[in-house]
């Protein structure tokens, strides 16, 4: 099919878990994770499952069809599923795939989901020792150039590339602590990111060195997730009367090693600087559009050292300004661009057959408003950057397919920090938005003391509505999500009961002993709800 018949290609549903420390969330394996991100994705869309032709699923670490074990506890619709590996860029070269099943008619409606469940070796050990290693050629050139050191092998090959940058145009170490300081800032706006901590320019710095320039707080953690997307075509989005939330995908490149990663013996092109520079090119060759019409990205910044090279290569700055660029504050809120909104994959996790998937739910989220505060003014184009080493880079741009019929969507979706995250109309979510505001504010002394995580189990709400709850009060500084969700302990009750026990309207064990509350689990964990009791005396735990 030539260019001109190609058919324009829509995400018109987005969905993801909250990214989580390994082992750190109990019943979080990854079919558990993936219902999680899909349902959050076609509630989104507002389409059943059985509305999917086709699903392309990514994953790094498990057995073969991993997808269809996923998806089966979704629903068992009989489609086709496709497995998809390709290193970091797993999540984006899912969603190639199914935007390339639209556009060229295959089908009208396609899911691209992408997760992980990453063991503690995932990074070090090689599941196959009996064979040709994928970075064998890379470790060559790496270990010609600056050696072999402890650290592992994709920190090493990464801060070479901030070595080499450093050598060739000036940059310093603080830099790229500068980079790490704005993604660990961005992500305490992100109830979703793994990580919600906002640290000084200095314990960045100081934290533990990994491999010279980088420190542990520029290096992106192990991470365990899911995310969703729904792509359709344009029949799709107006038969379904989808327009409001309708983001085109303008165009979508990728690249893999060219010569010049080998043969030139640098580090900066070891790690994909020419594959992203070739993607970029051809995506804004593409679409007519400059990086300068770009307002929010979201880049593959799996070390603070990537990031800044990225700047160059994607043409946000010229070669050699990228140090610049950090200094100018062009890369945050208020600057020319604003980079990683999200926390990026420093502060918010990387799950790596899943970030891709998280990358594009950020930015189509972003295009739509709905980011609550940490909402880029003004979003009108989007660019999103995802790179594996062995190694493809993909480049994406983004726009609102249809801006005059924009809408924001549920907060349970977009993981707004401006209340508890949606449940609008339930008698009890005033308390639910006191709960997250007190976090927001005492999480860090509470999180320690607590360590446990709720699910409220709503019925009874407005128009008959159910709702679910999730209070996180074990990881980061805790956080309040009003969507599907699973807890250590889960508190059953209407609407009703629920408001009038938090209004101290009824005794909550009374309503325990009379039937109207139910718990299930952790019952001593229970008992320290009272520990999350606003500041505020409006509520009542």
């Amino acid at each position: 099919m030539s260019n001109h018949q190609k058919r324009k290609v829509y995400v018109v549903g987005v969905g993801m878990t909250k990214f989580e420390k390994p082992g750190s969330r109990a019943n979080f394996d990854y079919p558990e994770m993936v219902q999680e991100s899909v349902g959050k994705a076609l509630k989104d869309a507002r389409i059943p499952y059985d509305t999917i032709q086709q699903a392309v699923v990514g994953y790094c670490y498990g057995d073969s069809t991993s997808g269809q074990r996923a998806l089966y506890g979704v629903g068992l619709t009989g489609i086709p599923i496709y497995n998809v590996n390709n290193a970091c860029s797993t999540g984006s070269t899912a969603l190639m795939i199914a935007k390339q099943l639209i556009e060229g008619g295959v089908a009208e409606c396609v899911l691209a989901l992408g997760f992980e469940r990453m063991a503690r070796d995932a990074l070090t050990a090689t599941a196959y020792k009996d064979r040709a290693h994928p970075m064998e050629r890379h470790m060559e050139v790496m270990s010609e150039v600056e050696g072999f050191g402890s650290a592992t092998v994709t920190a090493q090959l990464f801060g070479n590339a901030g070595r080499e940058h450093m050598r060739k145009y000036g940059a310093k170490p603080i830099h790229f602590a500068k980079i790490a300081l704005k993604n660990h800032r961005h992500s305490v706006k992100n109830p979703l990111s793994q990580y919600q901590d906002d640290y000084t320019l200095d314990q960045i710095m100081q934290s533990k060195m990994i491999h010279e320039p980088l420190t542990l707080l520029q290096c992106c953690p192990r991470s365990d997730g899911s995310a969703s997307a729904v792509v359709c075509s344009e029949e799709f989005v107006k038969k379904h009367r989808l327009e409001s939330q309708a983001i085109e995908i303008l165009a979508m490149e990728m690249a893999t090693d060219l010569p010049s990663s080998f043969k030139e013996k640098s580090s900066m092109k070891l790690v994909g600087y020419d594959m992203t520079k070739s993607a970029a090119s051809r995506v804004f060759a593409k679409t007519g559009l400059r990086p300068t019409d770009v307002q929010v990205i979201e880049l593959h910044d799996c070390f603070a050292t990537n990031e800044l090279i990225t700047y160059e290569a994607l043409g946000l700055c010229r070669e050699g300004e990228g140090a610049k660029l950090v200094d100018q504050g062009d890369n945050t809120y208020g600057g020319k661009y604003v980079v990683n909104p999200s926390g990026g994959l420093i502060s918010k996790g990387h799950p790596l057959g899943a970030t891709g998937l998280a990358q594009c739910t950020e930015l189509c989220l972003q295009l739509r408003g709905s980011c609550g505060d940490r909402q880029v003014p003004g979003a009108k184009i989007a660019l999103q950057h995802n790179i594996g080493l062995g190694g493809a880079a993909v480049v994406s741009l983004y726009r609102h397919g249809f801006p005059q019929s924009r809408s924001t969507a549920d907060p349970s979706i977009t993981g707004s920090m401006s209340q508890s995250g949606g449940g609008q109309g339930f008698k009890c979510a005033p308390a639910f938005d006191a709960i997250a505001q007190e976090l927001k504010i005492n999480g860090g002394k509470l999180v320690p003391k607590i360590r446990g995580i709720f699910a409220f189990e709503i019925s009874g709400g407005p128009n008959g509505q159910k709702g679910t709850w999730i209070v996180d009060a074990k990881n980061g500084k805790g956080s309040v999500q009003f969507g599907p969700g699973k807890g250590e302990v889960t508190l059953i009750a209407s609407d009703t009961v629920m408001a009038d026990i938090f209004s101290k309207k009824i005794d909550a064990q009374k309503a325990f002993l009379q039937g109207k509350l139910k718990i299930k689990g952790n019952m001593g964990l229970a008992l320290k709800l009272k520990d999350l009791q606003p500041s505020s005396p409006k509520s009542k735990l």
